[in-house]
């Protein structure tokens, strides 16, 4: 009898490691999975700016995450996200128009999606830091993947007049996973 109860006892022990091991691969599959992007952001003709953009899905938004170097020292400038990931036609002008939901862009007058703020460059022409875009997601409808993100000369002043001229991109990256 004593040998029936030691086998039953191993059976279960095997089972209950056997589920275990098979669980922990739930976790893997089913844990929080960050939605992570970047782009590198390269001069247009005649300028030097470039850096790195990362962007992190968070629940509030949309984390960008930039470092950018080679900007005209003490200096504020617009960080956009444009319609098409083209940055080879970025030559003074935008390659495309600022990002914006259908409908959004009869607004003339207010942010569009893709107007993620203004960044600051210090005395030696350098940007560090991060906007929280909260417009913008990185799958779906307000995916920014595959766009365009510029750096252009300009910041952005005010929403309530003209709030798009920011001037030509200083420097332009595709965003990718």
């Amino acid at each position: 009898m004593r040998d029936r109860f030691d086998g039953r006892a191993l059976a279960a022990l095997f089972a209950t490691a056997a589920c275990s091991v098979a669980l922990s691969g739930c976790g893997i599959i089913f844990q929080n999975h960050e939605k992570i992007a970047d782009a590198t952001l390269k001069p247009t003709p005649g300028n030097t700016a470039r850096g790195t953009i990362t962007l992190i899905e968070r629940s509030d938004g949309v984390q960008v995450t930039y470092s950018i170097t080679n900007m005209p020292p003490n200096s504020d400038h617009a960080l956009q996200v444009h319609e098409r990931g083209d940055c080879i036609a970025v030559n003074g002008a935008d390659a495309s128009p600022v990002f914006a939901l259908p409908g959004e862009r009869a607004r003339a007058s207010g942010r569009l999606e893709g107007e993620l703020g203004n960044i600051h460059a210090d005395a030696n022409g350098t940007a560090t830091g991060f906007i929280v875009a909260t417009d913008v997601s990185l799958d779906g409808v307000r995916s920014v993947i595959s766009r365009a993100i510029m750096l252009h000369r300009e910041a952005t002043e005010s929403y309530t007049m003209s709030p798009h001229n920011v001037g030509p991109a200083l420097a332009c990256g595709v965003i990718r996973r």
